[in-house]
């Protein structure tokens, strides 16, 4: 993972202010019905979707009015087909859910049906080729650069017919080249107008098209898409950017394109933003907005619909008014790993010779309504039935079971194998060095609380469900006064409890809104936390080897590259000194160590070495 890349071509002649049109027309996807369940008019229907019975008939009657339907995906996240990798089973959760573009195949093409092909586009917001195996597989174990494949997500967007793809901050996991090689694969346009060439405002990928409709009885209509990236990246893959791209503010970068889009005549302009809508960033600093979608609404004129993704939220439909105009911009983001596909109605009026949006609608539809696409299914089924053979192969064997459902609140086991295995790899890196003198420390998370190790065969699926994240390993020196610092910014993962209050830890945890991810533990030292005490005084205790941590005493703590690089706003650590960074993967330093050792025994590494107290005295 994290390969680095040469700089991106300087952008071609379809950067200018004029942009060839392409013409939505029928890329020979089949029309035929889903095979089960209900069709995509009933699911709309059963939504309570305004306009939804009408939107396949309205217009026919002139040429004075016209509907036209925008379909979207955002945060796909390699789920092509209705499978859990980690679980080697179907997905399955508690609300009836199923996930992968082979669902999503189905809905859109009744949609298309019973629209009209002519009358329907279909776009992403981004985040398509990390977040299962199957995209781990062909960006590391067989990658498309190497192999020559083409990436499954390619394969599926192609056979479905997108228009149009925005990039997610997961696009850059895996490094420019394999990005390049993805986006060389895919039929669509692969779009992210704030994503500029280091040091210059020039996009380095393309910042927008035009799509010409050609409604049967009516004017052409002319749509203008705005693809918008996060500026996250620039913290999050700071070693696969840094140096070679830039990420501009999404207000800004609207704020520039959009009149340029509606200079050349089009007659909807529509957004594709991977960012959420709470205006809110998870990090601090000089970067840009984090989650802006609704803000470029608010703010950038011109604009008729967003489609936005990144929070993993089901927000079927959001109304915004824009400042400058008073005209409201309609929204939505379909639920992750194509749970949902959002539906947008727009209405366009004749007049004056130029069709004008007269009103619109959203929502999203579950995917749950209809079967799998066997066709989807089809064009990636050798390359998912290999991901499945590889993360059923045996890495080792474990004594005895263990879970990360206490993870969250107690010192676990499984936990403590990451741990392990970080501390490891930075003490053999550090060995010979000027810090070989220092303590290694380490700093894991909860990823899941579903993650387990069985007692006896340990595959690579359970590792991959313990360590879910394409994450690097890094090593920097801090001090004990940054680690109880840090320590305490973990801990407002918590909220305060009264030491009288009934045991209830999994009701303790969140506060506000911090994921499981965002709660760090420390291996290497001992401390306590105190729930009793309000937010920067819970840190109690804190020593290494028996003996009260120093302010100014040094250590070197093992680290991921998220956290290294900023993410989740942990002090100190993006600033400290990066001792060692050789882009191992973490996942991948787990599997070779369990598979070196043969044996997981959790007597030989598990440490109690924190625990939660309320007034100094231990919950469990």
């Amino acid at each position: 993972m994290q390969s680095s890349g040469g700089r991106f071509s300087p952008v071609p002649r379809w950067c200018s202010c004029r942009v060839p049109e392409e013409t939505a027309e029928d890329t020979g996807v089949s029309r035929r019905k889903v095979l089960g369940g209900l069709t995509a008019a009933g699911a709309l229907a059963m939504a309570g979707w305004p306009g939804s019975a009408e939107a396949a008939t309205a217009g026919k009657a002139g040429d004075h009015s016209v509907t036209i339907t925008v379909m979207g995906t955002s945060d796909i996240h390699s789920h092509a087909v209705d499978w859990d990798y980690y679980n080697d089973a179907a997905y399955s959760d508690s609300a009836h859910n199923v996930v992968g573009l082979a669902r999503v195949s189905s809905l859109v093409k009744q949609i298309r049906a019973d629209r009209g092909r002519e009358r329907t586009l279909l776009f992403d917001a981004g985040d398509t080729i990390q977040g299962t195996p199957l995209g781990f597989y062909y960006a590391t174990v067989e990658p498309i650069t190497e192999t020559g494949q083409v990436h499954p997500m390619a394969l599926q967007m192609n056979a479905i017919g997108y228009d149009a793809v925005a990039l997610g901050n997961h696009e850059f996991n895996y490094g420019l080249p394999l990005l390049r090689k993805w986006i060389g694969q895919m039929r669509a346009p692969v779009l992210a107008a704030n994503a500029v060439h280091a040091g210059t405002d020039r996009p380095a990928f393309r910042p927008y098209i035009i799509k010409t409709m050609r409604v049967p009885g009516h004017p052409p209509i002319r749509v203008g898409l705005l693809g918008l990236t996060n500026p996250g990246v620039a913290i999050w893959d700071k070693a696969n950017v840094s140096g070679e791209l830039d990420f501009l503010d999404l207000v800004e970068t609207a704020k520039k394109w959009v009149p340029i889009i509606r200079a050349q005549g089009v007659d909807v302009v529509i957004v594709s933003a991977h960012a959420g809508d709470s205006g809110l960033s998870s990090y601090t600093g000089d970067i840009p907005v984090e989650n802006a979608s609704a803000m470029v609404a608010q703010q950038v004129p011109g604009i008729d619909a967003i489609l936005f993704g990144h929070a993993h939220n089901d927000v079927p439909q959001r109304f915004v008014t824009n400042e400058t105009t008073g005209r409201t911009v309609v929204m939505s983001e379909p639920k992750c790993w194509g749970q949902r596909l959002s539906v947008f109605d727009l209405t366009l009026t004749r007049e004056r010779g130029r069709w004008k949006v007269a009103g619109s609608s959203a929502t999203t539809v579950n995917t749950n309504t209809v079967q799998e696409d066997p066709a989807l299914v089809a064009v990636v089924k050798k390359q998912h039935d290999a991901v499945v053979a590889y993360v059923n192969q045996e890495v080792a064997t474990s004594t005895e079971a263990m879970s990360a459902a206490e993870s969250c609140w107690k010192d676990t086991a499984i936990l403590d194998y990451v741990n392990l295995v970080q501390t490891e790899t930075v003490k053999k890196a550090v060995a010979g060095t000027a810090y070989a003198s220092l303590p290694v420390l380490s700093i894991a998370a909860p990823f899941s609380r579903l993650a387990t190790f069985p007692a006896g065969k340990v595959t690579i699926r359970d590792i991959a469900g313990l360590y879910i994240y394409d994450n690097t390993l890094l090593a920097s020196v801090l001090t004990g006064a940054q680690i109880k610092d840090y320590l305490e910014y973990s801990a407002q993962y918590f909220k305060q409890v009264a030491a009288s209050a009934p045991v209830d830890p999994a009701s303790w945890t969140n506060a506000h809104d911090r994921p499981d991810y965002n709660y760090d533990q420390f291996s290497g030292v001992t401390y306590d936390i105190d729930l009793a005490q309000p937010e920067g005084s819970r840190i109690r205790d804190l020593a290494y080897n028996g003996t009260a941590v120093g302010g100014d005493q040094q250590f070197v703590v093992a680290v991921n590259n998220y956290r290294q690089s900023g993410g989740g706003g942990f002090p100190h650590i993006a600033t400290a000194p990066v001792v060692y960074n050789a882009q191992v993967a973490i996942r991948e330093a787990i599997v070779a160590f369990a598979s070196a050792a043969k044996t997981i025994d959790p007597a030989t590494f598990h440490v109690e070495n924190w625990r939660l107290v309320r007034d100094g005295a231990p919950v469990f």
